[in-house]
């Protein structure tokens, strides 16, 4: 029987290695993909470290998926073999919970993410719920489609769907694997751009990237530096430090909100008053539904936007991983089949 390579940690914390699985059929309303690329997300860790409840192992987590369908189970419609496509964060939906009912699939009570719900993409091949599936535009490599189905449409759909207009300013706080896409988001939307980073270092790439300003964390006051420039209608926060997202608050300006996407445990400080005076807002925003996964590409493509990768081979997935661990890579690691 015919098989395929998958990254396996086989309990909490552990190590990856390369296992092979035979092939199986996709069920109903399922494809298979046969997988060209897979970004590493930070949040893969939390799956392998089992942060997240219910996870499984042996474990092969990955959901910045790319491929091609190579087989269509039963009943799936607007799909063939053949066709390009990507899988994200949005792996699948329940359809009868009360988020579904509504219409808000992306907080479905029972979302499905590839690597938690399911067998994830540091593999050959993937199962997928046909209803996970967006199309990669023409013209796209599969690994600059990969990061879309996470770091992509959680900046892109985040942004789109804040309070901000063409001409306000918006400011994007941290310049890392999801900061360098909402910087460039930002600018395309139309937004007058803020990159907000530590060290001045970052401040040629922000500019090149679309930032019309530059802050540097560690040598400026944030809020302070936000406000003579008028006040902030958003701060997308994209860094992964809750002291860096409370430093922005008083950046904000009336009726501004502070997005926070950059996912930590810690607690972001603010008071009552902070919120109450300029009748500000703070609240999350998770990833995006297959549709808006594809909205996100063909946006990034139409608009030459670009996800700054590193790729690495499947074999090589420790290596990757721990690259991304550290925050050496710029900015995305991507894993590639084939060799």
């Amino acid at each position: 029987m015919a098989t395929v390579r998958a990254a396996q940690v086989d309990s909490k914390g552990g190590d990856f290695r390369i296992v092979e699985n035979d092939v199986r059929e996709p069920g109903r309303r399922q494809v298979r993909i046969t997988v060209e690329a897979c970004g590493v997300c930070h949040s893969d860790a939390a799956f392998v470290h089992a942060a997240f409840p219910n996870v499984q192992f042996p474990l092969v987590t990955g959901h910045e998926i790319a491929g091609r369908i190579d087989a269509l189970g039963e009943d799936v419609e607007g799909w063939e073999v053949g066709d390009r496509v990507e899988v994200g964060w949005f792996g699948g939906n329940c359809g009868h919970c009360l988020a579904c009912r509504e219409g808000d699939f992306i907080n479905c009570a029972e979302l499905q993410v590839p690597g938690w719900a399911y067998p994830g993409g540091y593999a050959d091949s993937v199962i997928v719920p046909a209803t996970a599936l967006a199309r990669i535009p023409e013209g796209m490599s599969a690994v600059q489609a990969a990061p879309m189905g996470c770091a992509g449409v959680t900046t892109y759909s985040a942004l789109r769907s804040s309070i901000a207009k063409p001409g306000d300013l918006v400011a994007i706080l941290g310049i890392g694997g999801l900061g360098h896409l909402g910087v460039q988001f930002a600018a395309k939307l139309g937004f007058e751009t803020v990159a907000i980073a530590r060290g001045a270092d970052k401040k040629d790439t922000a500019l090149e990237l679309g930032a019309t300003h530059y802050i540097d964390s560690n040598s400026e006051n944030v809020a302070e530096a936000l406000q003579k420039l008028g006040g902030a209608k958003v701060v997308l926060a994209t860094a992964a430090n809750a002291d860096a997202m409370s430093a922005t608050i008083d950046g904000l300006t009336h009726r501004g909100e502070l997005i926070a996407i950059g996912a930590v445990p810690e607690a972001i400080q603010v008071s009552p008053t902070q919120l109450i005076m300029g009748s500000k807002t703070v609240h999350g925003h998770p990833s995006g539904t297959a549709q808006e996964v594809q909205e996100t590409m063909e946006f990034a493509q139409a608009h030459g936007i670009k996800v700054m990768t590193e790729e690495a081979p499947l074999g090589d997935v420790n290596d990757a991983f721990a690259k991304m661990m550290s925050g050496d890579a710029r900015y995305r690691m991507v894993l590639t089949t084939g060799n």
